[in-house]
């Protein structure tokens, strides 16, 4: 399976990048991370969440699925995730991306496409944060597939 996470903003050397690249490295599925700059702060937030949200669609338009991350989606469980990608791969989708939008969200655009619309409960997380919990939850995905020892189940 190939993915693409799209995220808006530039991800800084330190413990956030780290994680990031730690997970990516052990995930068996290939993981390209592309890097959305965030829109012109002299726009309207409105006019900033097209920008972005063109942007990361624009990045993910080989993507057979989409999920979208937000604060309005669905609360799973790693179990139902890797559900999902076990789902979509055995159906032949062979490539998925993920995007997380900048400070202002995403467009009513981007969750129309999504395939999925995911929240990572009721918190509000830091964007970052978001990346490395995604791509956790990706690894963990992909273990609770394969039976690795990593996801124990609890």
């Amino acid at each position: 399976m190939k993915l693409i996470l799209a995220a808006v903003g530039k991800c800084k050397p330190g413990p956030h990048a780290d994680l990031i690249a730690k997970y990516q490295k052990q995930l068996p599925w290939a993981l390209q991370i592309k890097e959305i700059p965030a829109g012109k702060p002299s726009l309207s937030p409105t006019q900033r969440i097209e920008q972005e949200s063109n942007a990361l669609l624009h990045a993910t338009t080989d993507c057979q699925r989409l999920i979208a991350c937000d604060s309005g989606g669905k609360h799973l469980s790693s179990e139902a995730i890797a559900e999902q990608f076990g789902r979509w791969q055995e159906v032949g989708d062979a490539s998925v991306g993920l995007l997380i939008g900048g400070a202002d969200g995403l467009s009513d655009a981007v969750r129309s496409k999504a395939d999925l619309i995911l929240a990572f409960g009721n918190a509000t997380w830091p964007h970052m944060l978001a990346r490395v919990m995604l791509t956790e939850q990706l690894y963990r995905a992909w273990s609770i597939l394969n039976r690795h020892p990593y996801h124990s189940g609890h």
